[in-house]
């Protein structure tokens, strides 16, 4: 077979990755003059406009995370900063949760065990069918009502600390005490140690069984549409059902999983801008918090979709670039 980009009608295409570069570049283009435009018509017309207030103090304490918070004094431009690394830390950790969690359910639902797919199709559709706003403010209130007061804190194995305050663990610091800080009640709160708070919690927790329950559909959905025959003929070689999933089956259906699951990231880091019904500080929280000090509508609200819209990019890019890998996976399986 001719390989391709040698020769032939594609060798002098440019690759799929510039283009999608080219395309980001006019779509950010024609954003920066409609921006623009907008704020030469605000200025014309009397109205305050630029992005020197980015400078000014903040006039709100961003809290979270403890160690990086922002204090009122400091400049409008850091709180938006750690909004958007509280929005981060909240998506990876649920994105980890949703493809272990997905993943295993995925493969649950095509077990022969009866109950096991039925427990595991319960959870899809539990999950699917409600709002995910509304499973953030049930998670936000049952967390509140089920985690142990503050004088009575549990103390769980290896230094774990669960109260009001949330969930604290053992943090290395460089200190002369052998380098652990240990999380201890400090009336109010927890000092030392790293804290996630309920509101950090139910985000990412929130966000991660929602998330779950598609990408188990999209692990299942890949799953059979790899043909019969090959189960077939990887038991006829004496794999175990293990052993072909992992060397025969997965390879060829990571072709058809990673498109969809690309969608179901981008779903996550979108649906995080939730985290204000839940008082979580995040990129989103902290723009509509800057918007009511300053009044800076079009700027901030610029600010705010130029970052998903590069967040939503990377993860596209990523997930082609995943696929295009998959492919090269699978023609290995197939050679």
């Amino acid at each position: 077979m001719a390989q391709r980009g040698a020769s032939g009608p594609d060798s002098g295409r440019w690759p799929a990755w510039v283009w999608s570069l080219l395309a980001a570049g006019v779509v950010a283009a024609v954003l920066t003059l409609l921006v623009l435009r907008a704020q030469h018509t605000l200025s014309a017309r009397g109205i305050q406009a630029g992005w020197q207030f980015l400078l000014e103090p903040a006039g709100f304490d961003v809290g979270e995370p403890r160690d990086l918070g922002v204090e009122a004094t400091g400049p409008l431009w850091q709180a938006l900063a750690v909004g958007l690394l509280n929005t981060l830390r909240a998506a990876a950790l649920a994105l980890c949760l949703a493809l272990g969690l997905g993943t295993a359910v995925g493969l649950a639902r095509l077990t022969p065990h009866p109950l096991l797919r039925a427990l595991a199709a319960a959870w899809v559709g539990a999950l699917r069918n409600v709002p995910l706003l509304v499973q953030l403010l049930l998670g936000y209130l049952l967390w509140v009502e089920m985690l142990p007061p503050m004088e009575a804190p549990w103390l769980g194995p290896g230094g774990l600390l669960l109260c009001k305050a949330g969930l604290a663990l053992p943090a290395w610091t460089p200190t002369t005490s052998g380098g652990v800080s240990w999380p201890v009640v400090d009336g109010l709160s927890v000092s030392g140690g790293w804290v996630l708070t309920p509101e950090f919690l139910t985000l990412s927790l929130g966000l991660g069984l929602y998330t779950s329950a598609f990408v188990a559909e999209v692990v299942r959905g890949g799953l059979m549409a790899v043909a019969q025959a090959q189960w077939q003929a990887a038991q006829a070689l004496g794999m175990t059902r293990w052993q072909a999933l992992r060397g025969v089956i997965a390879p060829q259906a990571l072709r058809v999983i990673v498109p969809p699951l690309t969608n179901q990231v981008l779903n996550l880091v979108k649906n995080s801008s939730l985290a204000v019904a839940v008082g979580y500080p995040d990129l989103a929280s902290v723009t509509q918090t800057t918007l009511n000090q300053t009044g800076r509508a079009l700027e901030c609200m610029a600010i705010l979709m130029g970052i998903y819209l590069g967040l939503s990019a990377l993860v596209a890019w990523l997930g082609h670039a995943l696929d295009r890998r998959a492919g090269v996976w699978q023609a290995g399986e197939r050679a």
